[in-house]
């Protein structure tokens, strides 16, 4: 006899097949349709800046790319004036990655290419494409805040 935690797990699973990759395929065309003009761990990075400034190490648990990666991608970043390094403010001994007011810019620019490109698209598929996006991007929220909850 099944229990009710494994009949509930063989549903959320069923209904989560398909969700990784499904996520992963949205990600990549929606960054495809920003046209950033940047590596998407560039893009990434300054998306995490945009929440505030953050410490490499900060941005590699925010990002998920490995500190020497998000040392070369800041480095990359700063040449390219989108991100300054200064001390940080708490710890004087260290440096946080700040996001420059044109990289605020090239974020936008991208993130209205890409709300565009989303539009045209849920025209054909969606009654309501507003609220379509609002409840993905609830129910993504509450899948990381919940996920993010059991990993502390």
């Amino acid at each position: 006899m099944q229990t009710a935690s494994t009949g509930e797990e063989q549903r959320i699973e069923r209904a989560a097949r398909g969700l990784l990759s499904g996520i992963g395929r949205l990600s990549r065309l929606l960054f495809r349709t920003g046209d950033f003009g940047l590596p998407r761990s560039s893009a990434t990075a300054l998306d995490a800046l945009e929440e505030g400034p953050r410490r490499v190490s900060e941005l590699t648990s925010h990002t998920g790319l490995t500190q020497p990666r998000v040392t070369t991608v800041l480095k990359e970043l700063e040449t390219r004036g989108l991100v300054e390094r200064r001390s940080c403010a708490r710890d004087g001994r260290a440096t946080e990655a700040h996001i420059t007011p044109l990289g605020r810019e090239l974020l936008e620019q991208g993130r209205r290419r890409m709300a565009a490109a989303l539009l045209q698209g849920l025209h054909a598929h969606a009654d309501d494409p507003e609220h379509t996006v609002a409840v993905a991007r609830e129910a993504v929220c509450t899948l990381l805040t919940s996920l993010e909850s059991e990993a502390s």
